[in-house]
């Protein structure tokens, strides 16, 4: 294995373990960053359900934005998950950034998801 997945996987493992322990009753804000689209899903852990999902690749994302791998689309993915997490009834999520650094679109997406209501 080489250094760079090592530590990404290390990074990873961390993230989970804090994640296990502080959202045991909240739902779980998982983020999935690839190199054109960027998703978004809130997860119950207990049911092992996913209750809603958010994608820079759904229709309406597609028609509005230039490209799905930019800050603009996370930030609207954001918004979106959180309009959707208001349906469901959903406040309080623990954010699981999967072991990607806090940093260009993750950091969007979860300031987005802030402003429209997520407490985490």
């Amino acid at each position: 294995m080489s250094r760079l997945s090592d530590r990404t996987a290390r990074r990873t493992a961390t993230v989970r373990r804090k994640i296990k322990l502080a959202g045991r009753t909240r739902t779980r804000l998982s983020v999935f960053r690839s190199s054109k689209h960027i998703y978004a899903q809130l997860i119950d852990d207990v049911k092992g359900t996913t209750l809603a999902a958010a994608s820079s690749i759904e229709k309406t994302m597609r028609e509005g934005a230039k490209s799905g791998a930019n800050i603009a689309a996370a930030k609207a993915v954001g918004k979106l998950i959180a309009e959707r997490a208001k349906e469901k009834g959903i406040k309080d999520v623990v954010f699981d950034r999967g072991g990607y650094l806090y940093h260009g679109r993750i950091k969007a997406l979860a300031d987005a998801a802030r402003e429209g209501g997520l407490n985490f």
